[in-house]
């Protein structure tokens, strides 16, 4: 049998092996650029999900991966090639960003960012998409339908640069070959890779406790941490009911911990005593089917109630012995009299 016949039998007989992805996956390089007069700073970064695959280092112009399958991965097909084309690109770039910087006599130190990628769909469609930002704010984007670059400000750097780009043909052509071709191609690869890791899920741990910031306020903390993949519900219910957005509530961003694994933290406002039962719900796709349900017990009334029943049991105590006592006293008065 033909190496070349080996291999496709191979993949019909173990379909589970190389499949694809039942979510949109979205694979993005981030970039930043910090430019001086004299000197640029770069950082660039891609990410298959939340997931860092591998970065660039501009000092020498290497490429580190995070991961042994990604380097695998890369080493198929055209990746390779694609990646000396990049770094031939970012050195242009920055080259480009200087000359363009000075026809608009833009203030020197300034920030560079590009988002670039595309979102893989479980039937294979896929959209590319490239955004860059200068101090912060969109300013240009590039259309996959039209085949070129939009301004996203009023500002003369915005139409400089879009205009610019439009007019060299061979980036945009390169450009779309990266987004319509390329991409989709490198993100199925990785993920068949990866997927072992890509796919590892991590359950949350939930805890509730008590702020009291003022007498007139009390704060319900819900602490969520160790859970992975990033996607989560966390919500607070008042006697069963989910508690709506307002100012009452309010839900920190997820934040990664040391781990590779996500935390986030939701406060609700509650007036002390308000007679309300309260519980904060989590839900993740580690849990399945279920969802974690942690109560609020207001342990401040704990000590009262401890009082109230051991004044109560000494009542009793104390009652009993005076039964006892009466008992007695009576019949040793019978035995006296009977004598």
């Amino acid at each position: 049998m033909q190496p070349c016949h080996l291999f496709l039998f191979l993949l019909l007989l173990l379909p589970g092996m190389w499949a694809d992805p039942e979510e949109p996956q979205v694979l993005q390089l981030l970039h930043t650029g910090v430019f001086t007069i004299s000197s640029a700073d770069i950082s660039v970064v891609i990410l298959l999900g939340d997931v860092a695959i591998l970065s660039l280092d501009p000092g020498n112009w290497s490429i580190y991966f995070y991961w042994p399958w990604a380097s695998q991965a890369t080493a198929e097909g055209d990746a390779e090639k694609i990646m000396s084309h990049f770094k031939f690109f970012l050195r242009n770039f920055i080259q480009y960003v200087h000359e363009t910087a000075q026809q608009v006599q833009l203030d020197y130190p300034f920030v560079i960012q590009i988002r670039a990628g595309c979102v893989l769909h479980p039937n294979k469609t896929s959209w590319g998409f490239v955004n860059v930002a200068e101090g912060g704010r969109d300013l240009i984007a590039f259309n996959m339908e039209k085949q070129h670059w939009e301004p996203q400000q009023p500002s003369p750097l915005a139409e400089l640069t879009s205009y610019g780009l439009t007019s060299k043909k061979a980036i945009t052509v390169f450009l779309v070959h990266l987004l319509s071709i390329f991409c989709p191609s490198y993100t199925l690869t990785l993920y068949n890779y990866g997927r072992a890791d890509l796919e590892r899920q991590e359950p949350p741990l939930a805890t509730v406790f008590a702020l009291t910031p003022s007498a007139a306020q009390l704060l319900l903390v819900c602490r969520v941490t160790g859970f992975y993949p990033r996607s989560i519900s966390v919500v607070w219910l008042r006697d069963g009911q989910e508690v709506p957005p307002g100012p009452a509530l309010n839900t920190s961003a997820i934040l990664p911990n040391a781990d590779l694994t996500y935390q986030l933290r939701s406060v609700l406002a509650v007036v002390p005593h308000d007679g309300h039962s309260y519980a904060c719900r989590v839900r993740h796709c580690s849990l399945g089917t279920h969802s974690l349900l942690i109560p609020w017990e207001n342990l401040s009334t704990a000590p009262t109630i401890s009082i109230i029943i051991s004044v109560l049991l000494l009542v009793v105590t104390a009652f009993a012995g005076g039964i006892c006592w009466w008992k007695c006293r009576k019949g040793a008065e019978s035995t006296w009299e009977t004598q």
